[in-house]
């Protein structure tokens, strides 16, 4: 049987290691921006699931371990539990052309935005109720010359509504260019979809395209909240 003199240098010793480990730094930094379209200056809207994401490498470590920052809905990110250092940071798998890593020293509070080209523009967006029905008009411009797959309008209770995050959705394959001066026009019909859409309720709509391109995301005009 141990004494009660080993057992508490044996706890103490423990205790020793535990504020040892304890006593490392914790991040001292933040790192936030927007994503941006270099043509408009406007914020280049993303899906809240599957949507663009960032990843960073910190330097002076010998693992090069890659590290993910998630982009919101609107195209803005934050991480307010970064270290002080330098850093490869690199915008990846989005719904805009890829761009190049970026040598990035991060100190304190740092913004960093992102200047991108995305592959679709929704222009002129318009979404409104009418009669039994949710009618969705907008135009698109292509930037790239791949074709656009699909486009969609997107129902759920949450402003972050998507192709991923929907509780209801129209949509119609394009698998072509299209026309910039054409209107589509995309509607959802509220008494065929009561199951999810409950009348006095308000719901956020929103519009998409998806370009063909590999790892490309979905583009979007801004969500529109609507009382049914």
């Amino acid at each position: 049987m141990k004494s009660p003199i080993y057992v508490s240098a044996l706890a103490l010793m423990l205790f020793a290691a535990g504020c040892k480990i304890d006593n490392y730094p914790a991040p001292d930094a933040q790192l936030y921006g927007t994503f941006l379209d270099a043509e408009t200056n406007e914020p280049v809207e993303q899906d809240i699931i599957r949507g663009s994401t960032i990843e960073y490498i910190e330097h002076g470590y010998a693992s090069q371990t890659k590290q993910v920052m998630l982009v919101k809905n609107d195209g803005t990110y934050r991480n307010n539990l970064i270290f002080a250092n330098q850093y490869t940071i690199t915008p990846v798998r989005g719904n805009f052309v890829p761009t190049e890593p970026q040598e990035v020293t991060v100190a304190g509070e740092t913004q960093l935005d992102f200047k991108v080209q995305p592959y679709i523009r929704l222009k002129d967006a318009k979404i409104e109720k009418s009669g039994s029905k949710v009618i969705a008009t907008f135009k698109i411009q292509q930037t790239v010359i791949n074709n656009v797959r699909k486009i969609g309008l997107y129902a759920h209770p949450e402003p972050s509504v998507g192709e991923p995050m929907r509780t209801v959705l129209s949509e119609t394959e394009i698998n072509g260019a299209t026309d910039p001066n054409k209107v589509y026009k995309l509607e959802i019909d509220i008494p065929s979809n009561s199951n999810n859409l409950k009348t006095g309720n308000q719901y956020f709509f929103r519009v998409g395209a998806i370009i063909d391109a590999p790892e490309s995301k979905f583009n979007y005009a801004k969500a529109v909240r609507i009382a049914l």
